[in-house]
C-alpha cells in the first residue's frame, strides 16, 4: 500500500467524521489537550486512519497513536484484538499508547506527562 492510501484514506471520511461526531466525553475533553498544538507543540489528529484502521488520536509528525479504552477493553477478547490492532501501525514505526478513559478525567497531568516522555524519546532517538 503506498503512503499515498495508506493515511486518511477518502474512503473512510465519512466514517471518521461520525466517529468524531460521536466521541466519548474522554475523547472530547482529551481532545481539549491536544488541539491547537497545546500538547509539545505538536500537530495531533482525531479519528485519523492508517490503513482499515482508524485511531483516536494520532500525531504523525511523531509516528505517535493514542488510544483511549473504555472499560470493555480490560476483556481477554479485547487486549487480544487490542494487540492485533496494534501490531498494523507499529509495522510502519509508529508507537501506540493506550490509557483508560478514566485518566483523562482523574489523571490529566500524569497522561500529558507520560506522552511528552514518549515524544522527547523518539525524539532523541531520531
Amino acid at each position: 500500500m503506498k503512503n499515498k492510501t495508506l493515511f486518511n484514506r477518502k474512503g473512510l471520511k465519512s466514517f471518521r467524521s461520525s466517529l468524531r461526531n460521536r466521541s466519548t466525553s474522554s475523547e472530547v475533553a482529551f481532545w481539549e489537550m491536544l488541539k491547537s498544538r497545546k500538547l509539545d507543540g505538536r500537530k495531533f489528529r482525531r479519528q485519523y486512519s492508517i490503513g482499515y484502521y482508524i485511531v483516536d488520536f494520532c500525531c504523525p509528525s511523531e509516528k505517535l497513536i493514542i488510544e483511549l479504552d473504555g472499560d470493555s477493553h480490560g476483556e481477554y477478547h479485547k487486549i487480544q484484538e487490542d494487540e492485533i490492532r496494534d501490531n498494523y501501525p507499529e509495522g510502519f514505526g509508529f508507537t501506540v499508547l493506550r490509557f483508560e478513559n478514566r485518566i483523562v478525567f482523574q489523571e490529566p497531568e500524569y497522561l500529558k506527562s507520560e506522552i511528552s516522555k514518549v515524544i522527547n524519546i523518539r525524539k532523541k532517538s531520531i
